[in-house]
This record gives structure tokens, sequence and C-alpha cells, in this order.
């Protein structure tokens, strides 16, 4: 199934708000509704723009979501304390040049986003 327009994306949303209703254990509906949910969210990955952070934070977060990483487990990952991590996204600690290029190598980040947000 392939959404391509506005109007059958908001088609297939009341669609399936439907078949959430009353599926129940119906497996034949549970497999409409999975694959009314897939397409949904193709249409919405390929037309609905996701905005990007202007933040560091924002951007930390952001990957931390994309990896499904707790704090502990981005600390782990930049060889960092997590009370370091705690302190970085609360605003409470500045962004060393050493955490910088972890945030880049490990993240992703791009570095010119790092220099301008930090």
């Amino acid at each position: 199934m392939t959404i391509s327009t506005e109007t059958a994306y908001k088609q297939a949303f009341a669609q399936f708000d439907e078949l959430i209703a009353r599926m129940g254990d119906n497996e034949a509906l549970q497999n409409e509704a999975r694959a009314l949910a897939e397409a949904i969210q193709a249409y919405e990955q390929a037309h609905i723009p996701f905005p990007k952070p202007t933040t560091l934070i924002g951007m930390i977060e952001l990957k931390m979501y994309e990896r499904r990483l707790k704090q502990k487990d981005l600390a782990q990952l930049l060889n960092v304390e997590t009370s370091r991590i705690s302190e970085l996204l609360n605003g409470k600690r500045r962004l060393t040049l050493d955490l910088a290029k972890q945030l880049h190598e490990k993240l992703d980040i791009d570095g010119n986003f790092i220099l301008e947000a930090a």
C-alpha cells in the first residue's frame, strides 16, 4: 500500500483509527492496521520534514532517542561519567574540546554544528 497525497494520508489515518477501535484479537485486522501504519509512516518520512534541533543539547537528545540510549549508555559510549552527561544536558557544564570530538565521532554530530551551537 502506498499513500501519495495528503487527502489519502488523512483518509488512511481515519481508516487506521477505525481498525484500531475494532480489531481486538483479529489477526487479519491487525495485519491490515500494521500495513496501513507502515504506509502512513512512509508518507510522513517522504513528505513531512522533521525539524532538526537548533541547539547542541537538542541534537544530543535526538541522537540518544534515535539510538535508544539512556544517559548512562551515552556516558559509556563517550567514555565519561554519567554525571557529566547529566550536567551537560541540564546546562550546568560547558562542552570541552575532548567531549566535542567524541560527540562528532561517536554520535555523528556535524563538527560545524557543534562549533556553532556550543
